[in-house]
């Protein structure tokens, strides 16, 4: 097994990496506050591992609520179906959250964890690639507005983050691919060493191979742990985290949450971003066609939706949470292994960015 720290003085928490780790329940247990505790799973996850774990809190105040699974459903409304369980068990503020899913549930429990009663603790147990590598790390939490992915949230950070790796076994290999997006963002943005070793491995990693998806993930969470320590607010180094996601964002924004897979937009993105960024000689157009063959690689777009326009990326963007005073900043590569979040691209080169795109 694999623990790694994220290092928030007395915040920090342990992500624990390995095989069969849903059956360690002396890793879970010191981090649950109290003995009332709510499993916020899904639909499609609940039967496959929700057993499994209530097994491990033998002993608890136990209750479980399932959500319906997709992007679209990461709304007010599904959250308020936790705050309604919570409130119907009569459950306090020393009681604990456990995420048992993907992204979308790891994402709206923290929130729910954030608000309820001000704040309560929670616990992250993520069964896709995605959330094993980005989304359960770092305390981000929130939901999606029809006008905006992730506007409304706040920063929570869990006690434990327990990734089994064997919940990869049951995982789609469209969902896998999706994930693959973010594990190529840590190389683009932090290290080069990794971008090519994903370079070498990246068929292995898409056939499953239990060593490269471990390595993958140890080094991801690795890179996203020194990242958070560093900023964990986002007010500088953190926002590198955004690779792609900007145009990623819209993308899921306009063609409506869900039909494209946040993965699937992020690959898009980030090739779009490596483009914007070799017409500005930031880095050599080579370099933009191997992030491309990278992302391509795994299974992902290159290019926005065709139907989509250069208006509609604008009008998304600019509501985007890196814009600051009415100014959209993006995250740009300066090498591979090498970003910088900037305002200063020229708008001509993003109207060519992305008309090329679509």
């Amino acid at each position: 097994m694999k623990t790694l720290t994220v290092a928030l003085g007395d915040r920090s928490y342990p992500i624990h990496i390995d095989r069969n780790l849903l059956g360690r329940s002396d890793l879970l247990r010191p981090h649950i506050h109290g003995r009332q505790v709510l499993v916020v799973s899904n639909e499609t996850v609940a039967p496959l591992y929700l057993e499994r774990l209530l097994q491990m809190l033998d002993g608890l105040e136990l209750a479980s609520v399932n959500l319906p699974d997709g992007e679209r459903f990461k709304t007010l409304d599904t959250l308020n179906t936790i705050y309604t369980a919570l409130l119907e068990k009569r459950f306090n503020r020393g009681c604990t959250l456990i995420a048992l899913g993907g992204g979308v549930v790891g994402d709206i429990t923290g929130f729910a964890a954030a608000s309820y009663q001000r704040g309560v603790a929670f616990l992250q147990v993520p069964t896709t690639l995605l959330a094993q590598v980005d989304s359960s790390v770092g305390g981000k939490t929130g939901v999606n507005h029809a006008l905006g992915k992730n506007m409304i949230g706040a920063f929570h950070q869990p006690r434990c983050v327990l990734i089994d790796t064997d919940t990869l076994d049951t995982l789609d290999d469209r969902q896998l691919s999706a994930g693959l997006a973010e594990v190529i963002k840590y190389g683009l943005i932090r290290d080069a060493a990794f971008f090519e070793w994903l370079e070498r491995n990246m068929a292995a990693l898409r056939a499953r191979d239990k060593t490269a998806l471990a390595s993958a993930i140890e080094r991801s969470c690795t890179i996203k742990a020194e990242i958070v320590a560093a900023d964990e607010r986002e007010g500088g180094v953190r926002a590198l985290l955004n690779l792609g996601h900007t145009f990623g964002h819209a993308i899921e924004t306009v063609t409506g949450y869900g039909n494209w897979l946040h993965g699937e937009a992020v690959g898009a993105g980030m090739a779009m971003a490596a483009d914007l960024s070799a017409r500005h000689d930031w880095i050599r157009r080579s370099d933009a066609e191997r992030a491309s063959a990278l992302i391509r690689a795994a299974g992902l777009p290159v290019a926005a939706p065709p139907a989509m326009t250069r208006q509609q990326f604008l009008e998304c963007m600019a509501v985007d949470k890196k814009a600051v005073d009415g100014g959209l900043r993006l995250v740009l590569l300066e090498a591979i292994g090498s970003a910088v979040v900037t305002a200063q691209y020229r708008p001509e080169l993003l109207d060519e960015t992305l008309d090329a795109a679509a």
